[in-house]
């Protein structure tokens, strides 16, 4: 058998899916670049597309991820609110224990390992 592998990629819904890898991965872009136009150049994703994921998941969680400064002689700039750097923390910690255990069932369904028993966490 060839080399194999799983993804696993949590989202999050409301109303609708608000909230997973993809605004994740924005939003610790953000935190790096200090700009969203930056974050999105580094992801190839359009400007206006990540402002309407931004503005759904703000609407689902009912606070403020970004807090933004228009340019001018400084520049522009972002950055992530408290509430937004917790909710992303949260969500990387989630991810995190949702891969660990999917990792020790994959390897007990498709490797060599001892299927784990659910009922004992």
């Amino acid at each position: 058998m060839n080399q194999i592998r799983f993804v696993v990629s949590p989202r999050i819904m409301g109303e609708e899916k608000f909230f997973g890898p993809g605004i994740a991965a924005l939003l610790h872009r953000v935190e790096t670049y200090h700009s969203i136009r930056q974050a999105t150049l580094s992801m190839g994703m359009a400007y206006s597309k990540a402002w309407a994921i931004i503005r759904r998941a703000e609407r689902e969680l009912g606070f403020p991820l970004l807090v933004t400064t228009t340019g001018g002689k400084e520049g522009g700039g972002a950055s992530l609110t408290a509430e937004g750097r917790a909710f992303l923390e949260k969500y990387d910690r989630f991810c995190a224990l949702v891969n660990d255990h999917a990792k020790a069932d994959f390897a007990a369904v498709f490797g060599d390992g001892e299927p784990r028993d659910a009922g004992k966490e």
